[in-house]
């Protein structure tokens, strides 16, 4: 194993210097980086030109410039890293450690939610090949794999975010938008659900009558002005997550785990009004996260303790129990700032941004910027969710299929093992080695693809810095980029290979 890996990283070391010798070249020689100061009028042009040729060293031929951007690069190993300075004397350090912040936010969400939502979605539409809820998620994923990015970036700016603030306004949905509501969701359920004609009727209608029951106690409580999901709300969620979370895990019938995640719920519904009246005001971004991270951890034990003989396998389905149970708890809080989010002199009652990637000038404690982030994250991450969320689908429905024809599926099977045990422990980790490789791909890629939804959300990130470099003819910032988005490339790919392994234990690194 580990000569693998140095053999890879001793391999991956020549492939990166001569990638970013090709990029530079090909960006120090697409124009002039004098060009503006040359077309100047100012009378001390001749000292600005100068000035700049001196900052940039552009006395030095590209071919042998790049080395002096090497040696700035090699820098970094001995805590002294120097990745030059832009056309305007810019430290880019400084530009690309503000520059990937903002990207990280944005490209970690949507790629950890796509690649849930694909895998779910993906493995339930193998599991139910050839079903209506086949069909109707084939057709849904191609329909937004073919979409451009931009134009359904603006479409959520129109429908999504004028559309819904404009709705803030005046928030009454009429009578036939929840009776067309309820029919499409109760239609949804039917595909879902297998079985006979009866239980597909059965899930149409109490899809229907749920749909149209929640929309109206949402109307009649004006819960899109003040949301809310209130102590009930939170104790049939994290009962549910404890059922649900258990059921996927280890199947209900394993008792242990079951009753670890019971418990775990009911931790996080005792802490509710000591959260949300006394704990919450004396929250900093660092506490709150350093109590998430101890929620997890006390419910990990919890699960330990109550496993018995099955420990592990308890302790890890009360831990993540634990974690969307205190989730639940946590977005409640959010939500009682909402109205005081909204209310704000800087967002006069339109929450949801289209540009930017925090509101300027606003004030307010933890619970408001983090609403804040969400509002301004909430339009690109989806579009980028859109996009990503076809692929994965595709490929992990076509893995599973392709896994669950073979012979040890069918021998597992045969031996009397329950679905749940053929399909979570025996097909599903075999069906991830190929979407190892899809993820280790748009890692790098999502990071380095984000240049479009960052222009048209004005998303000051990696593209940014990017675009920015190709305009000025500047190769440092551009080298910047394409250090970290080449580095994540070649990262992802070893620890893919390393992935596959873990994955398949047939399968040898040497």
């Amino acid at each position: 194993m580990a000569t693998f890996v140095v053999r890879r990283l001793i391999a991956s070391i020549f492939i990166f210097l001569a990638a970013t010798y090709l990029m530079y070249m090909l960006t120090a020689l697409s124009g002039n980086p004098l060009r503006d100061l040359l077309e100047s009028n100012a009378p001390n042009k001749e000292s600005l030109i100068a000035a700049r040729t001196e900052l940039l060293s552009l006395d030095v031929p590209p071919y042998l410039r790049y080395f002096l951007w090497l040696r700035g690069v090699g820098g970094c190993f001995v805590g002294a890293c120097d990745l030059g300075v832009t056309v305007t004397n810019q430290p880019v350090t400084v530009l690309l450690a503000n520059a990937i912040t903002s990207t990280l936010q944005l490209v970690t969400i949507s790629t950890v939610v796509a690649i849930i939502l694909g895998l779910t979605i993906g493995i339930t539409t193998a599991l139910r090949q050839y079903s209506g809820y086949d069909y109707g998620v084939t057709f849904v994923s191609f329909l937004f794999f073919s979409l451009p990015i931009f134009w359904v970036a603006v479409l959520l700016k129109q429908y999504l975010a004028i559309g819904f603030n404009d709705f803030l306004g005046d928030p009454h949905i009429e009578w036939w938008v929840i009776a067309l509501l309820a029919v499409v969701s109760g239609l949804i359920w039917m595909s879902i659900v297998p079985g006979s004609t009866k239980r597909k009727l059965s899930a149409l209608a109490i899809g229907a009558v749920a749909t149209a029951g929640v929309l109206t106690y949402m109307q009649l409580t004006d819960w899109f002005t003040t949301p809310h999901i209130g102590i009930v709300g939170v104790v049939i969620t994290a009962a549910g997550a404890a059922f649900l979370v258990t059921a996927v895990s280890t199947g209900l019938r394993n008792r242990r785990a079951l009753y670890a995640s019971l418990v775990v719920a009911a931790i996080a519904v005792a802490m509710y009004y000591p959260f949300q009246n006394v704990i919450s005001y004396y929250l900093d971004f660092w506490t709150f996260l350093a109590l998430a991270v101890g929620a997890v951890v006390v419910s990990w034990l919890v699960g330990f303790f109550m496993g018995g003989v099955d420990r592990k396998p308890v302790a890890r389905t009360a831990a993540i129990t634990g974690f969307f149970a205190a989730g639940v708890v946590a977005l409640e809080r959010f939500m009682s700032v909402w109205d005081d989010y909204t209310g704000s002199s800087r967002i006069s009652g339109r929450p949801i941004a289209t540009i930017g990637s925090q509101t300027p000038g606003l004030e307010g404690s933890v619970w408001v910027d983090g609403i804040d982030l969400f509002t301004h994250l909430l339009l690109p991450t989806i579009a980028l969710i859109l996009i990503s969320f076809a692929s994965y689908t595709r490929y992990s429905r076509a893995s599973l299929l392709e896994v669950m024809n073979q012979d040890y599926i069918r021998t597992a099977r045969a031996k009397g093992l329950t679905e749940r045990t053929v399909v979570v422990r025996h097909a599903f980790r075999n069906a991830l080695i190929p979407i190892a490789t899809i993820v280790a791909f748009d890692i790098g890629g999502l990071i380095g693809g984000a240049v479009i939804t960052e222009r048209v959300f004005a998303w000051t990130g990696m593209g940014s810095l990017f675009q920015n470099g190709l305009d000025n003819v500047d190769p440092n910032p551009v080298m910047a980029f394409f250090l970290v988005v080449g580095g994540l490339a070649i990262v992802f790919n070893l620890i893919a290979d390393l992935v596959y392994a873990a994955l398949d234990p047939r399968i040898r690194v040497s």
